[in-house]
């Protein structure tokens, strides 16, 4: 089976549904104010000294983001006022 090859947009733009989908989901537990850029900033953090990691760790971080984990982000951004 073919590897499938995705271009830069293609990437970005299904990146960007998985997060939509993520903050979507946030908001039907009452957090009504998340946003799929909230997300990416959350995920992507942890990008910035390893580099962009393989496809699947992408995926399997945005989907598996709790709430909790979302929360402790933000309280550590505005303390570091980042937000």
């Amino acid at each position: 089976m073919e590897s499938e090859q995705w271009n830069h947009d293609e990437l970005s733009a299904e990146i960007d549904a998985m997060c939509r989908s993520k903050a979507e989901e946030f908001r039907l537990l009452g957090y009504e104010y998340v946003t799929a850029k909230d997300i990416w900033d959350c995920i992507s953090r942890n990008y910035a000294k390893e580099g962009t990691p393989p496809l699947h760790k992408l995926v399997n971080d945005i989907y598996s983001l709790k709430a909790n984990s979302y929360m402790n982000y933000l309280t550590i951004a505005a303390y570091r006022g980042l937000n």
